[in-house]
C-alpha cells in the first residue's frame, strides 16, 4: 500500500473535525484518494456522494467515539482533497467503482460495514459486487441502489444537469449545488456558516470544480445506452443477494432522493427503516440515528 501525506487543511476546517483524526492519501492507480480515519476495530466505510467530502461524516464519527470501530472516510476522486481527473469524461460509474475498489484492496479490509449515501451507494455497491463477502453489513442513507424504472425521467435536479450550456454556467461558474446545500435540508440552518464554507472550500475555482456536474450527469437518463445502466444493474444484483444485516436511515424531507425510499424498501424488504425529518445530508441533522444504525449492523451491544 503506497500512502502519501495528506495536504494541510485550513485551521478553521481542522477545528470542526473530531480530535485524533488520522489523514493520508492513497494511490489507487493513477490518482490519489484522500482518506480520514477515526478509531480502531471493525472497519466501517463511510462513503459520501456529490458534491461533498469526508467532512460530512464528522458528527457521525463523534457520535461513535469510544466504539470498537475503525471509521474510514474517503473522498471520491474529483471531490474533497482527492486528485482531480485529467478529463471530466473520466467520471463514470465504472471508473469510480474501480478507484474505490483499489482503495478497498490497498487497505486489505475484511468484515466491512459499508455506509452508503448518495453516489456513495452505487459506487461502493459496484466495487463490492466484484468482491463477494467483503462487506458483511450495510447502512443505507438516501441513495439509489439500482437502475431507474423504465421510462423514468430522473429528478428535476438531474434533468437540469443534462441541459447544455445553462447547467455548465450554474455548476462551473456559479458554484452550484455546493452553494445551495442548505436548500436540500430539513433544517436549512444545519448547513450554514463555516460548515457550509467547509463544503465549498475544496471546489473553489474552475480547475477544481468539474466533478459536481460530471457526477450529476452520471445519473442514468432515459437513454437505453447510458453508461451507468449496466453497472447499476450489477449494484442491484449485489444488494438483492446480500445476506448480512442491513439498516436504512432516511431523510424524508430530501427534495432530491426522498421519494427513492420506496424502491429501497422493495430491494431490502427485511431492513428496518428509521424515518427522520432530515433532508438529503442527514448526517448533519441526525448523526445519532446514523450512528445507531452502524452499531446495529456491526453487531455491537
Amino acid at each position: 500500500m503506497r500512502t502519501l501525506p495528506a495536504p494541510p487543511l485550513p485551521p478553521w476546517i481542522e477545528r470542526q473535525l473530531p480530535a485524533g483524526l488520522r489523514r493520508y492519501r492513497l494511490d489507487v492507480g493513477g490518482y490519489a484518494v484522500h482518506v480520514m480515519e477515526s478509531g480502531e476495530g471493525r472497519p466501517v466505510l463511510l462513503q459520501h456522494g456529490n458534491p461533498v467530502w469526508g467532512f460530512l461524516w464528522r458528527r457521525v464519527a463523534a457520535a461513535l467515539a469510544g466504539q470498537p470501530l475503525r471509521l474510514i472516510m474517503p473522498d471520491l476522486v474529483g471531490l474533497g482533497w482527492s486528485d482531480r481527473p485529467r478529463s471530466a469524461r473520466e467520471h463514470t460509474l465504472d471508473n469510480h467503482a474501480r478507484w474505490m475498489g483499489g482503495l478497498l484492496d490497498a487497505l486489505e479490509l475484511r468484515n466491512v460495514v459499508a455506509v452508503l449515501h448518495d453516489w456513495g451507494g452505487p459506487i461502493v455497491g459496484r466495487a463490492l459486487a466484484d468482491r463477494p463477502g467483503l462487506a458483511t453489513g450495510l447502512v443505507v442513507l438516501n441513495t439509489i441502489l439500482g437502475p431507474p424504472r423504465p421510462g423514468s425521467r430522473g429528478t428535476r435536479f438531474h434533468r437540469f444537469a443534462r441541459r447544455p450550456v445553462v447547467s455548465d454556467v450554474f455548476f462551473r461558474l456559479l458554484g452550484y449545488p455546493q452553494r445551495a446545500l442548505h436548500r436540500a435540508q430539513g433544517d436549512p440552518a444545519s448547513i450554514r456558516g463555516e460548515v457550509a464554507r467547509a463544503y465549498r472550500e475544496p471546489l473553489r475555482g474552475l480547475r477544481r470544480n468539474a466533478a459536481p456536474l460530471a457526477l450529476a450527469r452520471m445519473v442514468p437518463s432515459g437513454a437505453l445506452d447510458h453508461p451507468s445502466l449496466e453497472p447499476m444493474r450489477r449494484v442491484h444484483d449485489f444488494v438483492a443477494g446480500f445476506g448480512g444485516p442491513v439498516a436504512v436511515v432516511w431523510g424524508d424531507r430530501d427534495p432530491v432522493l426522498g421519494r427513492a425510499l420506496a424502491r429501497i424498501e422493495e430491494q431490502l424488504p427485511r431492513a428496518p427503516v428509521t424515518h427522520t425529518a432530515a433532508g438529503h445530508f442527514l448526517q448533519e441533522e441526525v448523526p445519532a440515528e446514523v450512528a445507531r444504525a452502524i452499531v446495529y449492523t456491526s453487531g455491537l451491544p
